[in-house]
């Protein structure tokens, strides 16, 4: 048997004879000069297919993986191979497909997310040898793109336990956001209202937004509004509606209000810091009784809404200067949560580059990575835009790119600007001449690698060797 026909991966673990050179006129094919020529073109292919390629062995144990695990769990195809299902189940994935194959030796198919947040179809085949005996379980794991046909599938594959098509996944590693919703675990199904803070661009619409989909309202509207962006003039028509002839220029029909339309739901009101001061009273009011009265009308209204609001502002110092009311502050928080920034949790900034670059890659039809020496880079960064920043950087690399891999050098100069970053050195204010250098030496030899992207590039601008500039960035850079 030739050479390219021993394994189908380089761990020797499946034989082509167990799965393809059986069939001789297909061997035959194979061999072919007009067909694929070797295994390692064999092998390159797979690799390089869009969708994930797994295989398990009869004992649980993953024989091969191609490199798409990296897309879809951060992690490469050898750091994988040899491992056990229980080493990787509910780690990487959930809702498995295994389990099931080898209990009913039938092909599965169930929607997962992984724990970089992709939302992905698993189909997976059993294997059996000659004799009937279950020898392998394949895997073919295939990103969801807007849906798919679920009456195909269940034509020919068991589909199991698929979850809600609007479930988004929150993507994260860190122990502060699992602690964080944990505790909003426990508070999504009680009606009284929740205060989300954070800074700018850490994500409180799609925590409000997550809050409602795993509640027990999921199924009722989920209503959002700005409060920075109403007209101060028409908030309350807004927000109560109003009758037909109420004001001037008053829709001849009247008018349903937000709260009306958030009947059953949750009413989520961004930016509450920008709320009137001279209608917070009755905000206050509404919150508290769940009855409103639409302008021009003489008719209470009652709802059943959840409030979830949320500020990137200091609500205490408001208070303070008599710019937000005490007891709707206090009404609000009942339950209150804040969303840590990004450079309190760096252990989330991977995933998230990883899950960000997989949606614009899908987005604009490109196939972008990331090096190792860029993603640490990354990692580095304090993001003081948050998860909005990373998102919006992650889209410019994805659209400005013009080739496979991103290396430090195609990374936005607000990546190497450590000095700012970072805090730590302050080249012209240090208290001893060795910490001056020591700083002006870093910022010198990152300037210039981000500048040229590699040593060789770098030792050329500084006028020094190409193993002493080697020596400095991974000093200062890749370290």
């Amino acid at each position: 048997m030739p050479k390219y026909c021993e394994s189908i991966c380089d761990y020797g673990t499946i034989t082509l004879r167990d799965t393809m050179c059986r069939n001789k006129k297909w061997q035959g094919d194979f061999m072919s000069k007009n067909e694929i020529k070797s295994y390692a073109d064999f092998r390159h292919i797979i690799d390089e297919l869009h969708d994930e390629i797994m295989i398990y062995d009869d004992n649980y144990r993953l024989v091969y993986v191609n490199r798409a695990s990296v897309r879809h769990y951060g992690i490469n195809p050898e750091d994988l191979i040899g491992k056990s299902f229980e080493q990787m189940d509910e780690v990487y994935w959930g809702n498995s497909t295994l389990p099931e194959v080898y209990a009913r030796k039938v092909p599965v198919a169930k929607r997962q997310i992984t724990n970089l947040g992709q939302d992905v179809l698993t189909i997976a085949v059993p294997i059996f040898d000659e004799q009937g005996n279950l020898k392998y379980v394949a895997q073919n794991v295939h990103d969801i793109i807007g849906g798919y046909h679920q009456e195909n599938i269940e034509k020919e594959y068991l589909v199991i336990d698929e979850p809600g098509a609007e479930d988004e996944a929150y993507v994260y590693q860190s122990a502060v956001m699992e602690k964080m919703l944990d505790s909003i675990s426990r508070i999504k199904n009680i009606k009284v209202p929740c205060l989300i803070l954070g800074e700018t661009g850490t994500g409180k619409s799609f925590l409000a937004k997550w809050m409602h989909n795993h509640s027990n309202r999921r199924d009722k509207p989920f209503i959002s509004v700005n409060c920075a962006c109403m007209n101060p003039n028409l908030v309350e028509s807004e927000l109560f509606g109003y009758k037909k002839g109420a004001f001037t220029g008053a829709s001849s029909g009247g008018k349903k209000g937000i709260a009306e339309l958030a009947d059953g739901g949750t009413l989520f009101m961004d930016e509450i810091s920008e709320f009137p001061f001279e209608l917070q009273g009755k905000l206050l009011q509404f919150i508290q009784e769940q009855e409103f009265m639409p302008l021009g009308s003489e008719k209470k209204k009652h709802v059943d809404i959840k409030i979830i609001a949320a500020t990137n502002k200091n609500i205490q110092k408001m208070i303070e200067s008599g710019t937000f009311r005490e007891d709707l502050y206090y009404r609000l928080n009942i339950f209150e949560v804040t969303i840590p920034p990004l450079r309190e949790r760096p252990e989330d900034v991977e995933p998230l580059i990883r899950h960000y670059l997989d949606i614009y890659n899908k987005m604009y039809l490109r196939n972008i990575n990331i090096s190792d020496e860029a993603m640490g880079l990354l990692c580095k960064y304090q993001w003081p835009g948050n998860i909005r920043e990373l998102s919006h950087m992650i889209e410019k690399i994805v659209v400005l790119a013009d080739k496979r891999e991103i290396i430090p050098a195609d990374l936005p100069g607000d990546v190497f600007d450590l000095t700012e970053n970072t805090q730590e050195y302050e080249i012209f204010s240090e208290k001893h001449l060795d910490d001056a250098l020591e700083a002006l030496e870093r910022k010198m030899i990152t300037d210039a690698y981000q500048k040229t992207g590699s040593s060789v590039g770098a030792a050329k601008q500084l006028g020094i060797s190409q193993p002493r500039a080697y020596r400095l960035i991974k000093k200062y850079i890749l370290s």
